[in-house]
């Protein structure tokens, strides 16, 4: 299995499977990236309510095609189905969201529900017709690209790439409507369209990936990549560019993936890759990760003891804390048999002094920012400059000597 992994990911498994490859790279691209707006602007649940919207879509144009005299499996047909489906759900939700007293998760809730219901009564309709061919219109829901004609993973390639392009040229007008919709507007960015423009992103990529992963985990794709990315970076566009990245290799490695384990479907496979993604940033992220915010819990933890080791020093108290007493030792600040050494009574001196001088500054400036930023840990020289430094030494007397 893994030489046919290897091949699939030098994209030596065929045609067909380097293009559904390169298709869902180029759709996990968009579909990260796009979703980052969606994530920015709150509005996480619309790309639920439409994925859901196109099941009819695809019904319908089944229905269609067939009753036209086709097979009813072409897939820019279907495609186009489930695109004027997504729109009507997309419009449905605004419509109850704009012109009713409900909410816009109420809309969305009511819309996919409907929509999804009306969808699997097609599909149960479908499935009775004698003319036709049904079988593999379940993929829609999963994804599967087992049995994909050339032609279907041309389609999908070009869509993704046209939804990456579309991305690339209108990012900034998008983030800056996410961020702040009332700024946009008095710069002279036309709101309303450019949040046209985010839902018809979604839209297009929900449509595209339909085939490849399913309208039921096409979601994961615009949420999972943006909320990883978040865990690497603060900026937005640096976000943007992570999510894209986050979503074209787990839809590149879970295209390869599924070449090489064809019993597999496709869409979970994918899906699943993006989650080791976001499962590796929750853990291992440097700003935001679970293992960043246990090493600065542990070492906020050590500075809390080694400051009130120092003031019991600083005051000849005892100290029976085993924690404490190790972090003292451990920077040579007390013996081992508890004793403070040289340097352990130079900083227990300063330590009290720096008490002191916080309690005489808060007196004297009265002043909110220079409070707020005591925490009793925070060195006094980031806060006060050494002339207020001098004046509180100034006022406090000599210091006294180091025990």
């Amino acid at each position: 299995m893994f030489a046919l992994f290897l091949d699939a990911l030098l994209l030596q498994a065929g045609y067909n499977a380097a293009l559904v490859a390169l298709g869902a790279a180029l759709l996990g691209m968009a579909a990260g990236a796009g979703g980052t707006f969606l994530f920015l602007r709150k509005r996480a649940l619309v790309s639920d309510a439409v994925a859901h919207a196109t099941l009819p879509g695809v019904g319908i144009a089944f229905i269609l095609m067939v009753a036209l005299g086709g097979d009813g499996r072409n897939l820019p047909g279907l495609l186009l189905g489930s695109a004027v489906s997504a729109g009507l759900g997309l419009l449905a939700v605004q419509w109850i969201a704009g012109r009713t007293r409900l909410a816009e998760d109420v809309a969305i809730g009511a819309v996919l529900s409907v929509f999804f219901g009306f969808g699997i009564v097609l599909l149960t309709i479908i499935q009775t017709m004698t003319r036709g061919y049904q079988a593999g219109l379940e993929s829609f829901l999963l994804g599967s690209t087992a049995g994909m004609l050339f032609q279907d993973a041309v389609v999908i390639a070009v869509g993704g790439a046209l939804a990456a392009a579309f991305v690339v040229v209108f990012r900034r007008p998008m983030t800056l409507v996410a961020f702040d919709p009332e700024f946009s507007a008095s710069s002279g960015i036309d709101v309303r369209r450019m949040d046209l423009a985010m839902m018809g992103l979604v839209m297009a990529v929900t449509v595209i990936g339909l085939k490849i992963v399913g309208l039921i985990l096409i979601v994961a794709m615009l949420i999972i990549p943006p909320v990883t990315a978040r865990f690497w970076t603060e900026r937005s566009e640096r976000v943007i560019l992570i999510a894209g990245l986050v979503g074209g290799l787990s839809g590149y490695l879970g295209a390869a993936l599924s070449a090489s384990a064809p019993n597999l479907p496709t869409g979970p496979i994918i899906v699943l890759v993006g989650f080791a993604f976001f499962l590796v940033s929750l853990l291992l992220a440097p700003g935001r990760g679970v293992l960043a915010a246990v090493i600065r819990r542990r070492q906020f933890q050590l500075r809390v003891h080694r400051r009130q080791g120092l003031l019991a020093l600083a005051h000849g108290e005892a100290i029976f804390d085993p924690l404490t007493l190790a972090v003292l030792r451990r920077e040579g600040l007390i013996r081992q048999d508890g004793v403070a050494t040289e340097k352990g009574r130079a900083h227990a001196a300063k330590t009290l002094r720096d008490e002191r001088r916080w309690a005489l500054a808060r007196r004297l400036y009265q002043d909110e920012a220079v409070a707020g930023r005591y925490d009793g840990l925070t060195p006094i020289e980031t806060v006060l400059t050494r002339d207020e430094i001098a004046e509180l030494d100034r006022r406090l007397g000599p210091p006294a000597p180091a025990i």
